[in-house]
C-alpha cells in the first residue's frame, strides 16, 4: 500500500463510488489487503477471496466482501466491469464521501 498518499483506487460517480480492484481468487481467505499502484500507474484495491473464478463465484465473493466490510447490503455493490479479468471495477451505491472515509480506514490510508 502506498504510504505517500498516492492516488486512491476509488472515485466519485453518480451512484456513489467507482472502485478499481485487483482480485486474487483462491486466495485462502477473504480479505482487503490494501492499496497497490500497478506498473501502469493505476491504483487498485487489493482483494483476496477463497472462491474459485468459475461461474461468477469469485466475483460474487468480492462483491459480498466489499459490502460486508463497508457495512452495506450486498445489493449496494455491483460489478461494473472486468467480470473475467483480475482487474475489475465495482460501483458502490451510497454517500461517496462517507464510503471513501470507510475505505480509507479499511486500508490504513489517511482520509
Amino acid at each position: 500500500m502506498p504510504s505517500d498518499g498516492g492516488p486512491a483506487p476509488w472515485r466519485t460517480c453518480p451512484e456513489g463510488l467507482d472502485v478499481r480492484v485487483r482480485a486474487t481468487p483462491r486466495g485462502g481467505r477473504d480479505a482487503i489487503e490494501g492499496i497497490e499502484t500497478l506498473a501502469d500507474g493505476v491504483a487498485v484495491l487489493k482483494l483476496r477471496v477463497r472462491a474459485v473464478p468459475e461461474n461468477g463465484a469469485a466475483n460474487e465473493s468480492l462483491r459480498r466482501l466489499l459490502a460486508e466490510r463497508l457495512g452495506l447490503p450486498a445489493s449496494a455493490v455491483r460489478l461494473a466491469g472486468g467480470a473475467a479479468a483480475r482487474r475489475k471495477t465495482f460501483v458502490i451505491t451510497g454517500d461517496a464521501e462517507a464510503l471513501g472515509r470507510r475505505l480509507a480506514a479499511l486500508t490504513g490510508r489517511d482520509p
